[in-house]
């Protein structure tokens, strides 16, 4: 019982943190790419950003997951296998196919990052590997997995769509950005962010722990902001800007 109550107030704690950050990011947009100013310090290649944020979500878990035990269970390797195909993906493979400006990206944003991960991986990791009842093999049939899973890989394939369109968008080592036409982006400005929370809300659902619904809540409360700020910028910078767009959500935001 002391143990349960002591990871509800870390979770809880945790919360309280993103729903701060989620107010302080709706006044004070993160200062990289399109929203990059001066004043955050030194400032690193953005390629070289995105590495050192990621890596530790991938390193991390997988770490906890070696050193768990349950290394033959098969929810736990389900569950290894779909964060890591999302993180050696925005580690390893997004940074070297996504056309950065030349601007760079704050140290102090990268090292917020990385700190970031160490204590959502641990989390993630501890939850699931270590401090969660054993699943066995019957999870993986269970509705809630099911239909997390589905949510995550159709979020993963929006958010990746989403990137390629805007990868096709801009010419390397280009500062320049254009209005982004086809598909989701009729609909909304950021639906690549709109295909993070769809995913984590997926991963909550198909892990079914305060862990995983944890990071969920923090992805919209850290990519919502950020997509009102671009919806704005995109407004500002082009007086054309489709009327009919939201930022995040279809029709209502």
């Amino acid at each position: 019982m002391t143990e349960l109550a002591s990871q509800g107030g870390l979770f809880a704690a945790w919360l309280a943190v993103a729903a701060l950050v989620f107010v302080v990011l709706l006044f004070l947009p993160a200062p990289y790419g399109r929203h990059a100013r001066a004043g955050w310090g030194p400032v690193i290649p953005a390629r070289r950003g995105w590495i050192l944020m990621e890596i530790p979500a991938v390193l991390v878990v997988a770490v906890l997951f070696a050193a768990s035990g349950r290394t033959r269970e098969p929810a736990a390797i389900a569950f290894l296998l779909l964060w890591e195909l999302h993180y050696v993906q925005r580690a390893l493979v997004y940074p070297f196919r996504a056309r950065h400006s030349a601007r760079g990206m704050p140290l102090a944003v990268a090292a917020m990052g990385f700190l970031f991960n160490v204590v959502n991986g641990a989390l993630q990791g501890t939850s699931l590997f270590l401090g969660e009842p054993v699943r066995g093999a019957a999870w993986l049939g269970e509705p809630r997995f099911l239909a997390g899973t589905a949510l995550f890989l159709g979020g993963m394939a929006l958010n990746w769509s989403a990137d390629a369109t805007l990868r096709r968008l801009r010419r390397p080592g280009s500062a320049d950005y254009g209005i982004p036409r086809g598909g989701p982006f009729e609909l909304v400005s950021c639906p690549n962010y709109l295909g993070e929370i769809v995913e984590w809300a997926g991963w909550a659902l198909a892990t079914w722990s305060p862990a995983g619904l944890a990071f969920a809540l923090w992805t919209a409360a850290n990519l919502v902001p950020r997509a009102l700020a671009h919806h704005r910028w995109y407004r500002e910078r082009f007086p054309g800007y489709p009327a009919r767009r939201r930022a995040i959500v279809p029709f209502l935001l």
